[in-house]
């Protein structure tokens, strides 16, 4: 995750304690020394919508081997004790598990801050205004599109309208409240139809999200925009920051290659924010899956991000999430943390593997069958990384 505000604005935001500070590049098991990493869990299968790319290939029914309602509290108490700063319930979609109230507010006893991924529709503001009560630091809301668009991704009629109603609820109680928004094919055209919304509704921050080839994401690999494309939309994204400046923090997600890009058109256009980038992409180092990040899915397997199922740690039934995250001699677990010496292609010989960190390796393996290959989504030349 790459804040692109805080990169061209300076803002100051919780994430860039997490992200930018001394030793985050080098840090094994989390993000500074004596904290666990960020933790995404995938509480719960069950979703009422069924997006065309949604990594855990949720839908409606009910999934029978989810962690109980004790084996989340254990969970919970776990990674307090292991110093996790934030834990981040996705799904699924999370509202729709039955004591997922129970849960978040035994996350609040614990003092560990809670974010939620949702998609927004079962935002009533019954429901804005518990979580606000439980202290829920952010809601992320994923919008892909204004409208039908939106609605034919989610792939459920209507549903654009219930999530813009969401976002407002939430707004309406002071639920702190941002989008999240994977940028594809289908809705690549509405980026700067997305930054009116955000003009519009006073939004205060969003991710864009670039296309990662896991679970039903790995069926729509050609719907992914070109590489000329994403040049074209991080060029946006990065007007647009300038524009907003920090009021509004605009974020970009799984793709690495969007901070350097970030600093080479810096280099053009804002000269005097060019050192200052670099340092802080070089304070991060890049992609930390297996290092600073972590993700437990709905049945307690551990992986190293939420789009990388196909490789298991070990499984909180079995063992605790600190003792796994902490002991695990997984070769992808231990690879990821000294990942350089193993990359391959392009990634390998690649001037910015400092800040970059070989990219997101789901997608290497997805597109080459090889986990350590290049990263296919990296849209710089060949000059731009020193080849």
């Amino acid at each position: 995750m790459i804040s692109i505000t805080k990169l061209l604005c300076d803002s100051k935001n919780y994430g860039d304690s997490l992200r930018y500070v001394k030793g985050a590049a080098s840090e094994k098991h989390g993000v500074s020394s004596g904290r666990g990493p960020v933790v995404a869990w995938n509480c719960t299968k069950t979703c009422n919508l069924s997006c065309k790319h949604c990594y855990a290939s949720s839908d409606s029914k009910k999934c029978e081997g989810e962690l109980t309602l004790k084996e989340a509290k254990e969970l919970i108490d776990d990674l307090k004790d292991f110093n996790v700063p934030v834990i981040l319930f996705s799904g699924g979609e999370p509202l729709m598990r039955e004591n997922f109230f129970d849960i978040l507010s035994h996350a609040k006893e614990r003092k560990i801050r809670s974010t939620i991924s949702t998609n927004g529709t079962l935002l009533d503001k019954d429901t804005c205004k518990t979580l606000k009560e439980i202290s829920v630091s952010y809601v992320g809301i994923s919008l892909d599109g204004i409208g039908s668009k939106h609605d034919q991704f989610r792939g459920v009629s209507g549903s654009f309208d219930t999530t813009l109603r969401g976002l407002r609820n939430c707004m309406e109680v002071g639920q702190k409240v941002g989008l999240r928004f994977t940028i594809n094919k289908n809705n690549y055209s509405q980026l700067e139809d997305i930054f009116n919304l955000i003009k519009e509704e006073n939004i205060p921050r969003v991710c864009f999200y670039h296309l990662v080839y896991s679970g039903r994401g790995n069926k729509i690999i050609k719907e992914d925009i070109s590489k000329e494309e994403t040049r074209e939309a991080i060029d946006l994204i990065i007007r647009k920051s300038i524009e907003f400046g920090p009021k509004v923090e605009i974020l970009t997600v799984d793709n690495h290659a969007d901070g350097i890009y970030t600093y080479l058109r810096s280099l053009e256009l804002f000269r005097d924010k060019s050192e200052k980038i670099l340092n802080l992409l070089k304070t991060n180092g890049g992609n930390r899956s297996g290092m600073a990040f972590a993700n437990v899915d709905f049945y307690g397997n551990v992986h190293p991000d939420q789009f990388t199922w196909q490789h298991t740690f070990g499984n909180v039934r079995d063992k605790k999430f600190s003792k796994i995250w902490k002991n695990s001699n997984h070769e992808i677990l231990t690879g990821l943390r000294n990942r350089k010496a193993l990359l391959k292609g392009r990634c390998s010989k690649c001037k910015w593997i400092d800040v970059c960190n070989g990219n997101f390796r789901t997608r290497a393996e997805s597109v080459f069958g090889d986990f350590w290959a290049e990263d296919p989504a990296c849209y710089l030349t060949d000059k731009e990384i020193g080849l």
